[in-house]
């Protein structure tokens, strides 16, 4: 999620350059985290109770309550793709929520890696894998990119890789294919990096093809992609003999590429699963 573009930021561009408004955005944010009180709630995530802490507005306003079963997970593991035993990729994992939804399927034999370029974001997913006693996620400060290296990243709100002109940090980079190369093919790979997905998948080439893991994706139309390509250059990064279903909402419904066209013209979900 990027800061809204309200007509005030729109005043504020026009008047001063990008960079420091975003240097002032991220003072705001670490005023008011540092005034923020946190604490530990108790939710059913999917259908499995799970201590969370809360640190910040943003974790509040999206995990403070119960989650339902997320409709592409339910989906691979009635696919046999997402099984006790399996690895998942969770890229863009923000505070670690659906890393352990992701976790509690492949269990303790299996492996989540889940991978966040905001600080933050990344002390709270894996204090938060620790209180539930999750030893089989494994959090990585880094964002996902086409090369491994060094990557600028603009940690506002739940962050993005940051463009020419705004103010950032340098974090880790990594690939799907350095991931798989580290820990192992993944069964699964899910990507969330609010418009870099692209190069994720660029990065993942070597294990499209090798290993063929299902593939769930955010794909941010309007929202950070058009810096880097188009739907349909992610559309076309997933390889031949995947079956392709798309959905305006995470939850669904989803309905095969041919017929949700018409989705691709603001954010939409992906889910492709291989044949």
């Amino acid at each position: 999620m990027r800061p809204v573009d309200t007509p005030l930021r729109r005043l504020l561009r026009r008047l001063i350059p990008e960079r420091a408004v975003s240097r002032l955005g991220l003072l705001r944010d670490a005023l008011r985290n540092a005034t923020f009180r946190a604490y530990v709630a108790t939710h059913s995530y999917g259908g499995v109770v799970h201590q969370v802490r809360i640190a910040d507005g943003l974790g509040k306003g999206w995990y403070d309550f119960d989650w339902a079963p997320l409709t592409p997970l339910t989906v691979l593991r009635e696919q046999g793709v997402l099984v006790p035993g399996a690895r998942a990729f969770d890229l863009g994992a923000h505070q670690g929520i659906v890393a352990m939804m992701l976790a509690d399927v492949v269990g303790p034999t299996g492996l989540v890696v889940a991978v966040e370029a905001t600080r933050l974001n990344a002390d709270l997913a894996r204090e938060n894998a620790s209180l539930n006693g999750l030893r089989q996620v494994t959090v990585l400060h880094a964002a996902a990119a086409e090369t491994p290296g060094v990557i600028s990243f603009a940690p506002r709100s739940n962050g993005h890789v940051a463009t020419a002109e705004e103010a950032s940090v340098e974090v880790r980079a990594v690939s799907v294919d350095e991931l798989s190369a580290e820990y192992g093919p993944p069964s699964v790979v899910m990507i969330d990096v609010e418009g870099y997905e692209l190069h994720t998948l660029r990065g993942a080439r070597a294990t499209l093809v090798a290993h063929r893991p299902a593939l769930i994706v955010e794909v941010h139309v309007g929202e950070g992609l058009e810096q880097w390509g188009t739907a349909a250059d992610v559309i076309a990064m997933v390889p031949e003999r995947y079956r392709v279903l798309v959905s305006r909402h995470e939850n669904g419904p989803y309905v095969p590429l041919a017929e949700g066209r018409t989705l691709l013209d603001e954010r939409f979900q992906l889910l492709a699963i291989p044949e």
